[in-house]
């Protein structure tokens, strides 16, 4: 399916050009449908997205380029493998998992459910708090899911709160976590746009809140069939609210180390990245959960992780190579430019076509592969890169938790222990996901939620 709307796209801007005058050449038309077909025969045959991305490119870059692959490939590779801003991706990764391992995600959820268990919505609003702040130091929506996921499902057990309702709200949650800084997603949008990653964090604050009001605002909504409160939660006192304040002190500081050193520009988001490690490295030492075998599964897992990204990200750089070489962005940059819609109107399309590669295609995978190609576009279209950075985390973060293919919503079916179905994951989460793209189209009417605080700052 990921080919086939791929298929469409290209197609569709094919007779737009036609129509317009400004069709590509023979030439480059057949370079193009070659370059299609193959994209429809690897990703058909199953090859995982990093290989099938590589291996295209050499085979379309070793066909057409003026230039013998192994000339091009190793300095194409190099670029991105020792970006110093790249380097942030496997630090954040090793302090999440540093901090799940540590346990300090588990005192995180429980404070948060002493403060908000007899609100209308009970545990509900927990999931979404407790991912989001979570979300300010683990920066990876999968990674958030599944440790929010892990603590969560068991304070639901006997409690007469809707399933569809409790794995919505989780999986919500766990969609937070590249939108709110310090989200990995930035990272790579911003090395493959040369864009401020300081600047994309800051601009990220706005549609956070928003989307999080929104999140709540829909648990509220639906908080008659979602259990009113938590009916068997414990009453608590205004000093025990207090003192459980204590169990949010780690969390705390590790959100001033890393998100205060960006913002108050001490240090980049790499620097901040380490020196988040550090601090999680200390804390779980405070804690009495620090071991060579703890750092060792921790590692090991950011290990396998940052290698599958490495992957998709080399194949999905040499695969742009050869795009450019084709003259593809260029064509459809100006193929766009010229087209007698309003700018707004073309921006409404391109987000379309991220909703729909959502449903069929792992968002990460989605961004490296598509941004070289639209983001010309968008600057043809005059629409800044900052606010564009976090429309597109955002379409990423909705393909995370769109059916069929959101891979959130799998990492939340694994963890359940009543053996129900997907589809109460899946009918779960379609209310959070059409206030998360209501979210996009407010961002669109109102760029300012993201634009205004950068511009402070600056």
């Amino acid at each position: 399916m990921i080919a086939v709307v791929f298929l469409l796209i290209l197609v569709g801007i094919m007779v737009g050009m036609s129509f317009t005058g400004h069709a590509p050449s023979g030439e480059l038309m057949g370079e193009i449908l070659l370059l299609v077909g193959l994209f429809v025969l690897f990703f058909g045959m199953g090859i995982y997205v990093g290989a099938a991305l590589g291996v295209l490119g050499l085979i379309v870059g070793y066909a057409f380029s003026d230039r013998p692959f192994w000339l091009f490939i190793g300095q194409t590779i190099w670029n991105p493998s020792s970006s110093f801003v790249l380097v942030a991706v496997p630090l954040f990764l090793l302090m999440g998992e540093i901090l799940l391992r540590a346990g300090l995600s588990d005192r995180l959820y429980k404070t948060l459910n002493i403060w908000l268990n007899r609100m209308p919505g009970g545990l509900l609003h927990t999931n979404i708090a407790a991912s989001g702040v979570f979300s300010a130091i683990s920066g990876s929506s999968v990674a958030t899911a599944a440790t929010m996921g892990s603590v969560a499902l068991p304070f639901f057990q006997g409690k007469p709160y809707d399933p569809k309702m409790v794995l919505g709200s989780l999986a919500a949650g766990g969609a937070l976590g590249n939108l709110i800084p310090p989200g990995i997603t930035f990272i790579i949008y911003g090395l493959i746009t040369e864009t401020s990653v300081g600047a994309l964090y800051v601009a990220a604050i706005g549609p956070s809140i928003l989307v999080v009001a929104l999140f709540i605002a829909i648990i509220l909504f639906k908080a008659k069939t979602a259990a009113p409160k938590d009916p068997d939660g414990p009453r608590y006192t205004w000093g025990e609210k207090f003192r459980s304040l204590v169990d949010l002190t780690p969390t705390a500081i590790l959100i001033l180390i890393v998100l205060g050193t960006i913002y108050g520009g001490l240090a980049t988001a790499t620097e901040s990245a380490a020196l988040g490690v550090i601090a999680a490295i200390v804390l779980a030492a405070f804690d009495g959960k620090l071991s060579f075998k703890m750092l060792n599964d921790s590692a090991e897992a950011t290990a396998r992780n940052t290698a599958l990204i490495g992957l998709i990200l080399f194949g999905a750089y040499l695969l742009n190579y050869v795009f450019t070489a084709l003259g593809v962005p260029q064509a459809l940059a100006k193929l766009v430019s010229e087209m007698p819609l309003p700018p707004w109107a073309i921006m409404l399309l391109i987000i379309g076509f991220y909703l729909a590669l959502g449903t069929f295609m792992e968002g990460f995978s989605m961004m490296i592969t598509t941004i070289p190609v639209i983001f010309p576009v968008v600057q043809a279209l005059g629409y800044d890169p900052i606010w564009f950075g976090v429309i597109v985390v955002m379409l990423v973060e909705i393909a995370l938790i769109s059916p069929p293919d959101g891979t959130v919503l799998y990492v939340l079916q694994g963890m359940r222990k009543d053996g129900g179905p997907i589809t109460d994951v899946f009918s779960g989460v379609l209310p959070f996901m059409l206030v998360y793209i209501l979210a996009v189209g407010i961002l669109m009417v109102f760029p300012s939620i993201a634009l205004w605080l950068p511009s402070v700052m600056r």
